[in-house]
C-alpha cells in the first residue's frame, strides 16, 4: 500500500472512530470554522450507528445527533454528569474555550473513556486569558495539545495566502473574501500512536462528496550546486578539491572516539606550520 493510500485509509479510520484515538482536537479560525469538520464526523458516526452527544456552548440549530445539550449555564461537573458512559459514543463539543483553565484536566477527564471518543474544538481566534497565580503554566491550549491523541489543524483549501498571513488576517478578523469556511477546506493531521510515534499529513477534505486527498507538497529537484546558480555574484559553490580537503578533516570528536573517552574531556590540537604561535606569551594558550 502506498503512503498516499495509507494516509487517507489512516484519516478515514479516525473520523469512523475505528482507529483508537480518544481526544480529538480541532484548531480552527474564523476564516475556516470547525463546522463542516463536525458535519463529517457526524456523517462517519451515523454511518456506523454510534450515538452522538453534541455539547453546546454556541450552536444554536440542533445537528443531527443523539443528544443535544445547552452548556452555557451548566458547570463542567454538571455538563460532565450529561454524558453516559455505559456505551460506546462520540462526544462532540463545539468550543472548549468556555471551560475554566483551572478545571479543564478534570473536565477532560470526567468525559474520557474508554467507550468515548471526545472532539473537541478550540477556537485560534480567541486571545488566551490566563488565570491569576498561573501565567508560569502551561497554557489551556498547550494542555490540549500535549493530551490530544488527533490534531486537526483547520485552513481555507484555496486560499493564495500563507499560513503567516492568514494566521495574522485571522487575528485581525479580516475574512479572505470567498475561500473561507467553505465545505472544501485543508487541514493538517497529527496523529499520535500509543509508541509516542507523530504522523503528520495534510488532506484536502471535500465534506459534499466525503471524499479526501492528500495534498502533496511542490518539491524541488536538482543537485545542490543547481540550486546555487544564478543566486549571487559569489561562488557558493565547492570544488571537488575543497570537498576532498574537507574530508580529511580530523576533528576533536574523532580523537575521542578512537580512545574510547580515555582522554576524557581534554581538547586535541595539534600545531601546523603556519600557526603564529609564542611560546612565552602567556595570552597565547590555544587552550
Amino acid at each position: 500500500m502506498s503512503s498516499v493510500n495509507s494516509a487517507t485509509v489512516l484519516l478515514n479510520r479516525v473520523l469512523s472512530l475505528k482507529e483508537l484515538s480518544p481526544l480529538l482536537l480541532v484548531l480552527d479560525s474564523v476564516i475556516q470554522s470547525s463546522y463542516y469538520l463536525q458535519q463529517e464526523l457526524i456523517h462517519k458516526a451515523k454511518s456506523e450507528s454510534v450515538p452522538i452527544t453534541y455539547l453546546s456552548f454556541e450552536t444554536l440549530n440542533r445537528p443531527e445527533v443523539d443528544e443535544f445539550v445547552f452548556c452555557d449555564e451548566l458547570s463542567p461537573e454538571e455538563i460532565i454528569a450529561k454524558v453516559a458512559k455505559n456505551t460506546k459514543q462520540l462526544v462532540i463539543i463545539d468550543s472548549i474555550n468556555y471551560i475554566p483553565e483551572n478545571q479543564l484536566n478534570s473536565f477532560l477527564r470526567g468525559v474520557i473513556s474508554p467507550t468515548t471518543v471526545l472532539c473537541a474544538t478550540y477556537h485560534t481566534s480567541i486571545p488566551e486569558v490566563s488565570a491569576p497565580g498561573s501565567q508560569n503554566m502551561p497554557t489551556a491550549l498547550q494542555r490540549l495539545l500535549f493530551m490530544a491523541t488527533t490534531v486537526f489543524e483547520l485552513k481555507p483549501a484555496n486560499s493564495s495566502l500563507t499560513d503567516e498571513e492568514l494566521e495574522v488576517a485571522s487575528h485581525k478578523l479580516e475574512i479572505p473574501v470567498g475561500v473561507s469556511n467553505k465545505p472544501v477546506f485543508e487541514t493538517k493531521m497529527t496523529y499520535r500512536r500509543k509508541s509516542g510515534r507523530a504522523l503528520e499529513y495534510a488532506f484536502i477534505i471535500d465534506t459534499l462528496t466525503h471524499a479526501y486527498e492528500v495534498k502533496q507538497e511542490r518539491v524541488v529537484a536538482g543537485d545542490d550546486a543547481e540550486l546555487l546558480e544564478n543566486l549571487t555574484t559569489f561562488n557558493l559553490t565547492t570544488t571537488q578539491k575543497q570537498k576532498l580537503a574537507r574530508e580529511q578533516v580530523d576533528l576533536p570528536f574523532l580523537q575521542a572516539q578512537q580512545s574510547l573517552g580515555a582522554v576524557g574531556g581534554a581538547i586535541v590540537y595539534e600545531f601546523e606550520k603556519d600557526d603564529d604561535y609564542d611560546e612565552d606569551d602567556p595570552y597565547e594558550d590555544p587552550f
